[in-house]
């Protein structure tokens, strides 16, 4: 019996449903009231780079365009300063994707944190431009702690597509 090694195992496709239900859940996550806490991550952010490297023809920008829409409208923050980021992230993990998925995971967040320091910045910039004052450096925290979320939210979000383990000795597949 040969051991069995979770990047050998065959997933079943994503459902659409699924995508939907962990977008709304990481926009829900978003809204939560928790205040001005340095470090929390976006986690739009993060699953839309999810969903982006791993399904790119399924989640891209429009997808980012409509998340980040709705989250400016819900904060009532500067109207299109989280669709630019999140538009601007689709694109660039959806065309990082084939590259990325080459990686082992903690290399992947590795990969993920230029992308999502990359989208908190064009936050910033858009947010500074039009009149705000910096929040310090405290602000830029958050995409490295959702990079190091990158591991547990890959396996909480691919858990759905696993197969079964069934095995059966005459067909090894």
């Amino acid at each position: 019996m040969q051991p069995t090694n979770s990047s050998r195992r065959i997933l079943l496709p994503v459902k659409g449903w699924f995508i939907l239900f962990s977008l709304f859940v990481a926009l829900f996550l978003n809204l939560l009231p928790i205040g001005r806490v340095a470090g929390v991550p976006d986690w739009v952010a993060l699953v839309l780079a999810f969903w982006c490297v791993r399904e790119p023809l399924k989640v891209g920008m429009a997808a980012g365009f409509i998340l980040g829409v709705v989250t400016d409208v819900a904060d009532a923050s500067l109207m299109g300063q989280h669709a630019l980021a999140y538009v601007l992230l689709a694109f660039a993990a959806s065309g990082l994707s084939r590259r990325i998925l080459w990686f082992p995971l903690g290399q992947q967040a590795l990969h993920i944190l230029p992308l999502l320091f990359g989208a908190q910045l064009v936050m910033l910039l858009v947010r500074m431009a039009s009149g705000a004052e910096f929040p310090g450096v405290l602000y830029l925290l958050a995409p490295v702690i959702a990079a190091g979320l990158w591991h547990p939210i890959t396996y909480l979000l691919l858990m759905p597509q696993y197969r079964p383990v069934d095995r059966d000795e005459n067909r090894p597949i």
